[in-house]
């Protein structure tokens, strides 16, 4: 009998999101295909059958937060119509109590030990560090575009935009009490702002 499309959309839907919060509780080393079965309610069989291993299954899990993560940004941009706000929106990376920074951070740091050492897990690395930069070059250019900012290299700033954003999540996330949400939101609007000062009109 064929596969239904939409039970199998669901079954995958199941198994990443059984996925994502046992990965974010347990870390890739401590997490096993039968933890994954359980929270997702389906025998080992039933998640062989849409992941064949386990490095395909985190390798999914992973590209599942990223499209979340980066769906969240351009949401989030997408509300401010001045460029400069949709380039300092980000606010919400700081928030102990929004659910997808609570899955995020331990997925990304997780990743990022993987990426040390393995080129399939660096590139997506890369890959994750590429996206923001596009978010980021996006309201850049609008800005040069309405004539809020002068002619810049606008992957380069991007990119040290992009480095001021995550240098700071990590050091809030790791930090512990002083480092601050406010410290957090304060620091890194005025990394950006150091940056862009030389560009504005």
């Amino acid at each position: 009998m064929s596969p239904i499309p939409e039970l199998e959309a669901i079954r995958r839907a199941q198994i990443l999101e059984a996925g994502l919060k046992v990965l974010t509780r347990k870390g890739t080393a401590g997490t096993t295909q039968d933890d994954i079965c359980r929270a997702a309610g389906l025998s080992k069989g039933g998640l062989v059958h849409y992941y064949k291993s386990k490095r395909i299954l985190f390798s999914a899990v992973f590209e599942e937060f990223f499209t979340r993560i980066f769906k969240m940004s351009a949401d989030t941009m997408a509300e401010f119509t001045d460029p400069l706000d949709k380039i300092l929106s980000y606010d919400w990376l700081y928030d102990q109590d929004n659910p997808e920074t609570g899955l995020g951070y331990p997925l990304l740091l997780d990743l990022m030990s993987l990426a040390a050492h393995d080129e399939e897990y660096r590139a997506m690395m890369e890959q994750w560090i590429n996206n923001w930069v596009k978010l980021l070059s996006s309201a850049l250019s609008l800005g040069i575009a309405r004539g809020i900012f002068r002619e810049m290299d606008v992957i380069d700033v991007a990119r040290s935009i992009s480095a001021i954003y995550q240098g700071t999540a990590t050091r809030w996330y790791l930090g512990g009490d002083s480092h601050s949400r406010q410290w957090a939101v304060d620091t890194y609007k005025k990394g950006i702002m150091g940056i862009l000062s030389p560009y504005m009109k």
